[in-house]
């Protein structure tokens, strides 16, 4: 079967990568807005009878959902065998339960409204907080792939006796297995509270890191604020500038330039959401993921 690649919301970030590695034709989607502001969406490519592979970075989604679901109901419509989504970043996971009376569980929500038009999901490292697995709020076949492994090697690559940085607890375990991959020591903060509003944050064995370069590792930069803190601990400790990677860097607001400032050696990003960071490619992953579904 024929497989179209058909790039969303203005992002053709990494589809030529992604074409090639899935040997799919690569077309194109015209869209722009009414005076009104409705939306015109016409595919400029012949997709009867093929496998219709739409990419959108979905970051910022609201502005963009309407676009994969009209793309995905017109390839349909005009006779595709199946429409599946890469979306390298994939938004609307962090409100997976209802926090407070009245709240929209939006997580589940969007897994409904994507899971009645496409016939199968692609995405990388999802923010699985309170879930297990995609599975429990997709109805439809997902992969989901892991950039830890690309991260590792970056590192090796690039970064002189490394020594990965967990913030707290709860990074932990991420931080480690990224560690172990790269063949790199790893610490995590400690915090000892003296009282409500007084909290000392250490490095552990600290005297044992002078000649390392620091190197923070998250899932998502949004607002960076947790990023520049621990940038301020480990300056405070007398550590060399860190490098800071982030699978997502979705950088809201100010929050690259802050970043910046705060005394980082580098900033590092992959390429699920377009930036000029971007330094870690994960279009293979992506494309042996849509083999698998």
């Amino acid at each position: 079967m024929t497989r179209a690649l058909l790039p969303l919301a203005d992002w053709d970030g990494i589809a030529g990568r992604l074409g090639n590695a899935l040997d799919a034709e690569l077309g194109q989607v015209a869209t722009r807005r009414f005076p009104d502001g409705e939306s015109y969406v016409r595919i400029e490519s012949d997709v009867k009878e093929c496998e219709v592979i739409l990419l959108a970075s979905l970051a910022d989604p609201d502005d963009k959902i309407l676009q994969v679901l009209y793309t995905a109901a017109l390839a349909k419509d005009l006779g595709a065998a199946s429409v599946k989504l890469v979306a390298p970043y994939l938004p609307y996971m962090r409100q997976d339960t209802r926090f407070h009376p009245g709240e929209a569980v939006t997580s589940t929500y969007f897994a409904r409204l994507l899971s009645n038009w496409l016939d199968g999901l692609v995405t990388v490292d999802p923010h699985l907080h309170r879930r297990s697995s995609l599975g429990e709020i997709y109805s439809v076949p997902t992969h989901v792939a892991h950039a830890a492994p690309l991260i590792s090697a970056w590192i090796k690559q690039n970064v002189d006796i490394p020594l990965l940085v967990g913030p707290d607890e709860e990074s932990a375990q991420w931080v480690a297995a990224v560690a172990e991959d790269a063949g790199a020591p790893h610490v995590v903060l400690t915090k000892v509270r003296h009282g409500d509003r007084d909290v000392e944050v250490s490095v552990p064995d600290v005297d044992k890191w002078r000649d390392a370069t620091p190197v923070l590792v998250d899932d998502i930069i949004s607002t960076a604020r947790t990023m520049i803190e621990t940038v301020g601990h480990l300056k405070r400790a007398g550590l060399a500038p860190p490098v800071c990677i982030g699978v997502h860097g979705l950088f809201v607001g100010q929050a690259y330039q802050e970043l910046q400032e705060s005394g980082v050696a580098r900033i590092v990003t992959s390429n699920t959401v377009p930036h000029e960071t971007n330094a870690i490619d994960v279009s293979g992953l992506l494309a042996a993921g849509l083999n698998q579904i």
